[in-house]
């Protein structure tokens, strides 16, 4: 359960989404019942380690999962009021780079290196509103104007390997606004390897366009300092299950789940820049999701876990308006 809303508020809203894997080891459960809503004009960030199951959730909305060996085997998506789940590969091609955008995790393994970065843009204003050649270079060069590459009709002409990391990220923001009227823009992990100035840069412009365009947002990353900036909303999740869900200020004031207490913990301060404490670290490693079972995944790396932990997964406990968790010790830990 999320955080109730009006229905005409609601861009995009998940329900009880379960993803899985089938290899030749096992069944992984990747996304284990997770549902939450994203309000238009939003930026919901998921949160978590690697391998927490982000970029699944993510991936799932527009049914980029390979399958196989990924399946859906429960939930609905629901944009715009319609069962994405339930639509044809030809009626979701539809949605994908039209009312759905997605900036991929690594531009140099998502742009095609043997296209010029404005042909490649230029693709997505033919394929998906039958403009001419001359129109949709036009717009492509307009777009790397938009997300303020320099010189943008000599970039336009570049390939991606001639381009610095802060620049592919650019042209693939870019290439995620090729539409008239982009509703939901999915950032999965947007500024990874960038470094913190080109950071700042591209969060700075992503929050930009969402005001210009009207725009939600799903951001995916790891990085709570990213999420502090940016987000409205932060969903935290850990193994493929959701574990805490609250408003990005009250998540860092408050946060009351064991995992967001370490992420949050260890994140560098001024004290320990100066010795003054020691970084702290998670313990332990996360799960093979292949040996999870029906119990509280953290409670292997939780210094407050007992003997219920080991017994079943806890049930919503919702501490304040819009601020839920997922702990049997209901955030008491004193």
């Amino acid at each position: 359960m999320t955080e109730k809303m009006n229905n005409d508020e609601i861009l995009l809203s998940i329900k009880d989404l379960e993803v899985n894997f089938y290899t030749y080891r096992g069944i992984v459960q990747a996304v284990r019942s997770v549902s939450f809503d994203i309000k238009k004009g939003e930026t919901l960030a998921l949160v978590g380690e690697s391998g927490c199951g982000k970029s699944v959730t993510a991936h799932s909305i527009n049914q980029l999962i390979p399958m196989p060996p990924g399946k859906i085997d429960n939930g609905e998506i629901f944009f715009e009021g319609k069962d994405l789940l339930k639509l044809s590969e030809k009626e979701i091609r539809a949605y994908r780079g039209d009312r759905i955008s997605m900036i991929f995790q690594e531009p140099m393994t998502s742009l095609n290196p043997v296209f010029q970065i404005g042909e490649q843009i230029a693709d997505v204003f033919r394929t998906h509103h039958g403009l001419k050649k001359d129109e949709s270079w036009e717009r492509a060069v307009k777009l790397l104007e938009l997300v303020k590459i320099p010189s943008p009709e000599k970039q336009a002409r570049s390939y991606p390997h001639q381009l610095s990391g802060g620049m592919r990220q650019r042209a693939m923001i870019a290439m995620a606004l090729a539409s008239p009227n982009p509703g939901l823009m999915i950032a999965d992990e947007p500024t990874t390897a960038l470094d913190v100035t080109i950071q700042a840069q591209i969060l700075r412009l992503l929050a930009e366009l969402k005001t210009e365009i009207e725009m939600s947002v799903l951001l995916i990353t790891h990085d709570m300092g990213v999420v502090a900036e940016t987000a409205d909303r932060v969903v935290v999740m850990y193994a493929g299950r959701k574990v805490e869900e609250a408003d990005v200020n009250d998540l860092f004031e408050n946060p009351r789940h064991p995992y967001t207490l370490g992420l949050l913990n260890s994140l560098p301060s001024n004290e320990k820049y100066r010795g003054e404490k020691r970084l702290e670290a998670i313990k332990g490693q996360v799960p093979d999701l292949l040996t999870i079972k029906g119990w509280c995944p953290f409670e292997n790396r939780c210094e407050y876990a007992t003997d219920i932990c080991r017994q079943s997964f806890p049930e919503r406990t919702e501490l304040s308006p819009g601020h839920s968790i997922w702990c049997h010790l209901e955030g008491k830990y004193e």
